[in-house]
């Protein structure tokens, strides 16, 4: 089975950023955070963890950067209510953690309290979170998505403590 967007992992990476699923854009495109109301490649650019607002054709830039990414969900796509029933379940949590486990990024950052919720369990707030996968610490991040619109305003600056916690531990 092929995955719907393929992982941007390797060891060395500061930071790997990941939703639940694939949206239905980006998807098509075959990009991550394609959708134009995406707010993804804005705050990258604008918390300085980018040097320029980079396109989605240009992940596999990210990488440069010390920036991965990847999807709880590996093989579906869709906006999270439309997602198969279980298909953020334990095969794919577990999935998730053994490529977290390979490639040991510092920071696991969920793009999504749905993806948070879903991997961590319970209902975690928004930052840094108590929980790790081996020397990988957990983040959760307010949506960038268009869907998520309500939220982003408030939390927005969650996003800005992420980069420069990703800062501190560049030096």
């Amino acid at each position: 089975m092929q995955t719907i967007l393929p992982d941007l992992l390797q060891p060395g990476l500061d930071v790997v950023f990941c939703g639940t699923a694939a949206g239905r854009l980006s998807a098509a495109k075959g990009q991550y955070y394609a959708h134009p109301q995406n707010k993804f490649w804005r705050i990258l650019h604008e918390t300085g963890l980018t040097p320029r607002q980079l396109a989605p054709a240009e992940f596999p830039e990210l990488v440069r950067y010390r920036i991965g990414a990847t999807d709880i969900a590996k093989y579906v796509s869709g906006m999270d209510k439309e997602l198969p029933r279980g298909s953020l379940g334990m095969p794919a949590r577990q999935d998730l953690h053994a490529r977290i486990s390979t490639t040991a990024p510092k920071i696991l950052a969920f793009t999504s309290l749905t993806g948070g919720n879903k991997f961590l369990g319970g209902k975690p707030a928004f930052g840094a979170q108590a929980a790790t996968i081996g020397s990988t610490r957990i983040w959760v991040l307010p949506s960038p998505s268009p869907a998520a619109h309500w939220n982003w305003d408030a939390h927005r600056h969650i996003w800005h403590e992420l980069a420069a916690e990703i800062r501190r531990l560049r030096t």
